[in-house]
Formats: structure tokens, sequence, C-alpha cells
């Protein structure tokens, strides 16, 4: 049985590529893609991507989308390409504030300090993202959301989705990249796509794979011999209650890894759960 995955990321080689998540945002998806499943990307379209060299297309329907952000009605638009030497297409989602200006460093200052809105500029990437479905003409069976910066997925689309006409019964999978200070976000960002955080999480800095993991069908953790996702994760009191969703994969850590195994695996788990 073949499924439809939406797969979102915040970074696609040679697009942009801050880690590794962009060499495996390019061979997961395509390894899914050739295992017969269909499979579509989505990242946002920085200001240093060339719509000319990479060939990026106007799509009429994905035009002018609207959606609630911040209290107030917004518009997103979207643009089409496909990831180089490959049939897996990646649409590339606008916004002239939160996207343009970024450097290559996507989520860091020059001078290398963490963006005080990367939170609030995520945040409208994931919301913005589950707003484009219904003119995509296209309804997935899973939506998988890469790092901290699809983490708001799982709560966006259980709070405000999944009671919607189209969208009724899209599963979610977090995949969780690393542990680190980027996971800490403001609770200002959940407030602005509108949905409320566990009981359990107080203060107002929040880890998002905590904020995520009541709502995830399934959580993937990405291992390596230099970094265990899956033992600092359920380090965290939030993810103890749910740690029964958890599953692990691996990659290597070498400059250019082999995904093959990594894309079986998490092939064989989207199979065993969502099939």
């Amino acid at each position: 049985m073949s499924l439809k995955l939406f797969y979102l990321t915040t970074e696609i080689s040679p697009f942009a590529s801050t880690s590794h998540l962009g060499d495996y945002s390019v061979f997961i998806p395509l390894s899914l893609q050739t295992k017969g499943h269909d499979v579509r990307t989505m990242i946002p379209k920085y200001g240093f991507v060339s719509e000319r060299k990479y060939i990026l297309r106007e799509v009429i329907r994905l035009r002018e989308i609207p959606f609630d952000f911040d209290g107030q009605e917004v518009i997103t638009s979207a643009k089409s390409a496909f990831i180089p030497k490959t049939r897996v297409q990646v649409y590339f989602l606008e916004n002239t504030d939160w996207y343009k200006s970024l450097t290559n460093l996507l989520y860091k200052a020059k001078n290398g300090r963490i963006l005080t809105d990367n939170g609030a500029r995520y945040a409208y990437f994931s919301k913005a993202a589950i707003a484009t479905l219904p003119h995509l003409f296209w309804k997935p069976d899973v939506l998988i959301c890469n790092g901290w910066q699809s983490s708001f997925v799982p709560l966006i689309y259980q709070q405000i989705y999944d009671s919607k006409d189209f969208y009724g019964k899209i599963k979610t999978v977090l995949t969780v990249h690393s542990v680190d200070e980027f996971c800490n976000i403001s609770r200002s960002a959940y407030d602005k796509v509108g949905v409320t955080l566990p009981k359990t999480i107080k203060g107002d800095t929040v880890n998002c794979y905590e904020a995520a993991a009541p709502f995830a069908d399934l959580i993937v953790a990405v291992d390596s011999p230099s970094n265990d996702v899956t033992s600092k994760l359920l380090e965290l009191p939030g993810i103890q209650t749910h740690k029964k969703k958890i599953v692990s994969i691996s990659i290597d850590d070498d400059e250019s890894p082999n995904f093959k195994a990594t894309a079986d695996a998490l092939n064989e788990e989207l199979m065993k759960h969502f099939a």
C-alpha cells in the first residue's frame, strides 16, 4: 500500500542547508517516492534561492491563500519546482517579511546569535503549510514534520484543522534531529497560531517537543553515533508520558551519509503505523 506524504522541512540541498537536514531532506523523500509513495515537500522561499536557476514556477491555485495568524487574516502564496535531478516536487512557501531577508545561516545572525523571532517565523510556516492543502487539491495521509521548525504542526493540525471539512484523519509524524537550544521557543509563538499548550507546560519558554508530544501520532528520533537524540528526548519530563510514541532510526556521521538504511527504517515505521 502506498501513502500520500506531505514532507515539511526548512532545508533541502541545494536550496538551503545548514546541517544534515539539507541532504536528509533530499534522500528521504526521494527514497520514499521510489518505494511508491506520493511525496510532496514544502520549504520556505528564502530570498537567496534563485528562482531562475532552480526554475521556480507560479502556481495559480497557490496564490493568495488566506489563513489566521496572530489574530488577523494573512495571505501566503507558494511556487513549485523539483529537487534537482529528481521528480520530487517542492513547494516554496512565500512571505517577504519572514523569509526574504534571511541569510543562508537561516536561524542565526552573522554574529552567531540565535534569531529571536525563529519561533514566530516557523510557526507561520507550519500553519501556512497546512492551509495550502485544499489549494493543492491533494490530501495527504501523513504530515512528516522535521525538527523544531515544524514542531508546531501536530498542535495546529489537531486543535484547528482536524475538525474542518477536507482535513480529517490526517496523521502527523514529528521527526527530531536534535535536542538543543533551538528547541526552546517563546510561548507567544504558540499564541500567534492560535493553539493552547498542555497544562503541564509552565512559563514563557517552551520546549517544542514537549509541547508537540501529546498531539503527534508518531515521534521519530534520528540518532547518530555522536548524537543520541532518543536519550535526550527521554530526559524531557513532557516526553516521558508519551514515550511509547517514540521510534528510533539512525544515520551515520560521515560527511556524505548513506541514507538508504535510514529511509528503509522510516518507511517500515510509516507502513507499520499508517498503511
